[in-house]
């Protein structure tokens, strides 16, 4: 696990500057602590820092083949290296180390671009051909390992594992992109392929990007995607054996490791059954980390607890005061845009504690998107069955005036508040589903945004990301099509973005069985009446694993990692919202209505109404202004193509 930099010019063969090459590798020292490296040549510079799971004497990158020709930087680790070096060995490669990363050098050697295909992990790599001088980018499919990159109006590309490895360079563009603030405040983060910098780009998941010398940046290409092709009919008895078995396997592929590893366990369905499989394959007892919360309504400590006796794992549990709000400027360093996921704080903290005893640790990640496991799930499809009933030509004038004059009622539990399902049955299943999960809907962010931000915008809504992902998917089944939404999105730009840089900060990696390529294929082609059922999330994941895990572990009500955000900003955290609604280089960005900051934030401390969702994701878009000292766009950014 690693973090890599590197500078490609893209016109020819001028010198590379070793010293913003330096800074580049060490912006991301944490990310690999062990030791680093650069390699230089004219048009060319690779950095790397490392962290050592898998050949630990004998991984050193950047990581050339026998003749110098190809040279790689690699963050994250290919599971399935041990079976492709003997396939690779039988077609007359040499290897000369027994890392993982030297399979990938080959694998190019052997099958060029279509290398990818045959690399069983989570990874993000760039390779230099010399030869062809070309420069390959690669991303693993799920998006678990990050790349970002930059075209300069120098002719330079750059690339790094994350944002703050660009953020060195002095020829980055770094006005504010108008249109990454809009799906910023609609998902709670930017999703791919923007980032908040007009100048920079993420990779796409699944995607690759082949540079050569002396011609324009192409667009990125789409090696693979979510599959969603139905398996041949089986039995439940028989689907159920069939999951175990995959799950298993694909648990054990994620085991290899030179250095001592582990898991989290909160005592969720999850994690649980992580646990409940690496016990069962594992010699010895499995090192398993949770934490606790001093608060009970807030505390799951118990159940990881159960399972931790059950398995008799090494089980480690440390209390987290609720209250634990010290990591907003951490934060904004670690995710170099605005982030407005609470949940990064009890992340950090279960990272931070995990790698006391382990370098690597397992997760849980996942089951809810493969699984439609999440509540938000439920209700789109309860809501999409009264879509069905009605033509949209008759839902949306009715529902519409409903939504418009119902109150909103934020006290009240989710089912009654009538006035956001009436906003959503007045849409169609994407824009219904993207109203359900924004953290600011359409209606918030036109009160929160300016007249001339909005202009700026001109008419663009985040729901276009996912309208780009809804046109070209696999699938034409309701389910589906939000699993599918979920990990075009939610997945990549929220999960996966929260647990890397939560893990990189204490030098830990983190493996996410459940996200394995092969078991999401598999699972992608079940049936969805075996996911949700009769409301209930996870049906056949929770009846495979009865067996496994006790029926409190499997059928309680889903917490998840929450903090008390609107006592917060009520108490401990309303002098700091006050001041940063009134931050004049918030203000300056011309980006916000004041007079409605101001209303929120007296409506909230008031306790007249909940306003904290949003509230915190301007107290997160000030932090990371106060950090970045990044100034709002003049200009609007064209619109960016999401899916391929």
């Amino acid at each position: 696990m690693c973090g890599i930099v590197g500078i490609f010019d893209t016109q020819g063969s001028r010198a590379i500057d070793r010293d913003l090459l330096h800074r580049m590798n060490e912006s991301q020292f944490h990310r690999g602590p062990v030791e680093g490296d650069l390699h230089l040549e004219p048009g060319l510079g690779f950095g790397h820092r490392r962290l050592s799971i898998i050949a630990l004497e004998a991984g050193l990158q950047p990581l050339f083949n026998e003749d110098e020709t190809l040279a790689l930087v690699f963050n994250g680790e290919i599971y399935n290296f041990r079976e492709l070096r003997a396939e690779l060995q039988g077609l007359g490669h040499v290897f000369r180390t027994p890392s993982d990363s030297e399979t990938i050098v080959h694998a190019y050697e052997q099958w060029g671009e279509a290398c990818v295909g045959h690399l069983r992990g989570m990874f993000a790599f760039a390779i230099w051909d010399r030869p062809n001088q070309t420069l390959f980018l690669a991303r693993d499919r799920i998006g678990i390992k990050p790349m970002h990159y930059a075209l300069l109006e120098d002719g330079m590309f750059a690339f790094g594992s994350e944002l703050k490895s660009l953020l060195t360079l002095p020829g980055l563009k770094r006005e504010i992109d108008p249109l990454a603030v809009e799906e910023y405040f609609a998902y709670g983060y930017v999703p791919e392929p923007r980032t908040i910098f007009s100048g920079a780009r993420k990779l796409l998941p699944g995607h690759t990007l082949t540079l050569r010398v002396g011609q324009p940046v192409p667009e990125s290409k789409q090696y693979w995607d979510v599959p969603f092709t139905a398996h041949a009919p089986m039995s439940e008895n028989a689907m159920e054996e069939e999951l175990v078995a995959r799950l298993r396997e694909a648990v054990q592929s994620h085991l290899i490791s030179d250095v001592p590893l582990g898991a989290f366990l909160s005592g969720g369905v999850d994690s649980s059954a992580v646990v409940a499989m690496m016990a069962g394959v594992s010699d010895g007892p499995v090192n398993t980390c949770s934490i606790a919360f001093n608060d009970p309504a807030f505390d799951e400590s118990d159940y990881a607890r159960q399972v931790a006796v059950q398995y008799k794992t090494t089980h480690q549990c440390e209390t987290v005061d609720k209250d634990d709000y010290g990591l907003l400027d951490t934060l904004a360093a670690l995710y170099d845009e605005p982030y407005a996921d609470s949940s990064a704080i009890p992340t950090y903290r279960v990272c931070q504690l995990a790698r006391k005893r382990v370098t690597v640790a397992l997760s849980g990640d996942g089951g809810d998107e493969n699984f439609a496991g999440y509540r938000r799930h439920r209700m789109a499809m309860g809501e999409n069955r009264v879509r069905s009933m009605l033509p949209l030509a008759v839902r949306k004038p009715i529902f519409g005036v409903l939504g418009a004059v119902y109150p909103k009622a934020d006290w009240a539990p989710r089912v009654f508040r009538a006035k956001t399902t009436f906003e959503a049955l007045a849409r169609d299943l994407t824009e219904g589903y993207f109203h359900g999960v924004s953290i600011n809907n359409d209606r918030i962010r036109s009160q929160l945004f300016s007249s001339g931000f909005k202009q700026k915008l001109q008419g663009y809504r985040a729901v276009e990301v996912m309208r780009g992902y809804a046109k070209n998917a696999p699938t034409d089944d309701p389910l589906s099509l939000i699993q599918y939404l979920d990990m075009k999105t939610y997945l990549p730009g929220d999960i996966l973005t929260k647990v890397d840089r939560a893990s990189m900060a204490h030098a830990l990696e983190v493996r996410v069985p459940l996200l394995d390529h092969q078991f999401v294929e598999w699972v992608s082609g079940l049936p969805s009446g075996s996911k949700l059922r009769n409301g209930e999330g996870k049906h056949v994941f929770k009846k495979a694993l009865q067996p496994f895990l006790s029926d409190d572990i499997l059928y309680r009500k889903k917490q998840g990692f929450s903090i008390p955000l609107a006592a917060w900003l009520r108490g401990p955290l309303a002098d700091a919202m006050r001041r940063a609604v009134l931050n004049p280089a918030l203000l300056d960005t011309g980006i916000f209505n004041p007079a409605f900051l101001k209303q929120m934030v007296d409506e909230h401390q008031s306790a007249a109404k909940d306003h904290s969702t949003t509230l915190w994701s301007v107290l997160m878009f000030d932090a990371f202004l106060r950090k970045n000292g990044a100034a709002a766009a003049t200009e609007p950014a064209p619109a960016i193509a999401v899916a391929a």
